[in-house]
């Protein structure tokens, strides 16, 4: 096979981590007889840099032509001053209202061997924790109506939402949880939301389609307490961008670092997907090696499981990071209490070290 695959580096530690994801792709290239051609494009903060907008359309148009797209992170105080329609993190709505990825799927795992790395007691985490949140992106109040006031006391972000961008989310939902625990929970705020009020209208209407998956609803407060106070009892999880965007970073740090976590964003299959970390660009630690590029990595086992349909491969990435736990390594983010131990044991890695460990791995299998 081979396969035309775009990569945003992007701001801070962005450039960093996705040289060992492509490390880890070529290896499994090699290894599966695959051939991937990479072609590096300029988005965030130095796009702006550069030519002084986010994202310009000839690097959306480089993703648009490609067949997966491989994005690090972006952003960082040294934009901070800028103009907002020119914020760096403008770059990644223009990606995913430009590539038409509505849904990003963010699995919350909690690997069994950063057990230490997790906050909560281990009655409540039991033997660890395996979420996957299903969150609605390209719509929403992060792309409604918005505005300013002229004399700038007053300001508006609009929630809206139609019935078809509610049924693509929730019936993606419900596919995933009929192949899991086959459990969707739906997450809104109805009690105050004519929105969340249609997010449940729809998800009932297509709850008949899927009789075996059981359906409920959690307010988005609940549910964020409820991520903290019993989050075993979640499966897959169906909200709204916003609230999607809130309940994946409270999961990042439940299940003991977000530089574990990787995300899929995905349109109706008709063009690339975008793959990225859901961690920020770290701007203080980039450059350190010291940064952990395992969630960057995951995102490009994601990338071949759903874009380029190869499930071996993916599944052989995903195994190489877990025998490299097993085995005792970890970037300082993930040692957690166990930092003193893993330094006295040589199994501190850094950013290169843990990628070019993940290829040894893989190819001992």
């Amino acid at each position: 096979m081979e396969k035309n695959i775009a990569l945003i580096p992007g701001d801070g530690i962005g450039p960093d981590v996705v040289a060992e994801a492509v490390k880890v792709l070529d290896a499994v290239g090699a290894k599966f007889g695959h051939k991937w051609n990479y072609t590096n494009v300029i988005a965030g903060g130095a796009a702006i840099d550069k030519w002084g907008k986010p994202l310009p359309q000839d690097q959306l148009d480089i993703c648009l032509k490609s067949d997966a797209v491989l994005l690090g992170a972006v952003g960082g105080p040294k934009w901070d001053d800028v103009a907002p329609e020119i914020r760096p993190e403008k770059a990644l709505l223009g990606l995913r209202g430009g590539m038409k990825v509505y849904a990003n799927l963010r699995p919350a795992v909690m690997w069994k061997q950063l057990k230490a790395a997790c906050p909560l007691k281990d009655e409540i985490v039991g033997e660890g924790l395996d979420i996957l949140v299903v969150r609605e992106l390209t719509g929403g109040i992060y792309f409604g109506d918005r505005g300013t006031s002229e004399d700038g006391k007053t300001a508006w972000d609009t929630e809206k939402y139609t019935w078809p961008e509610i049924e693509r989310i929730v019936r993606m939902g419900f596919e995933f949880a009929k192949n899991r625990q086959k459990h969707l929970t739906v997450v809104d705020k109805a009690n105050i939301l004519n929105s969340s009020r249609l997010w449940r209208k729809v998800a009932e209407t297509v709850h008949a389609d899927y009789p075996d998956v059981k359906l409920d609803f959690l307010y988005i407060d609940n549910a964020a307490m409820q991520m903290v106070r019993a989050p075993r009892q979640f499966d897959v999880i169906a909200t709204s961008n916003m609230f999607g965007d809130i309940l994946t970073d409270e999961a990042s740090q439940v299940t003991g670092s977000i530089g574990m976590l990787a995300s899929a964003s995905l349109g109706d299959g008709k063009g690339p997907g975008l793959y990225e970390p859901i961690h920020g660009s770290a701007p203080d630690i980039a450059g350190k090696d010291i940064a952990n590029p395992l969630a960057t990595i995951l995102s490009a086992a994601m990338l071949l499981r759903y874009s380029f349909k190869l499930e071996t491969e993916a599944q052989a990435i995903e195994k190489a990071v877990n025998a490299v736990l097993d085995d005792g390594w970890r970037t300082g983010d993930i040692a957690g209490k166990d930092i003193d131990s893993v330094k006295a044991a040589g199994k501190l890695a850094g950013t290169k070290k843990m990628g070019e460990l993940v290829v040894e791995y893989l190819n001992k299998n």
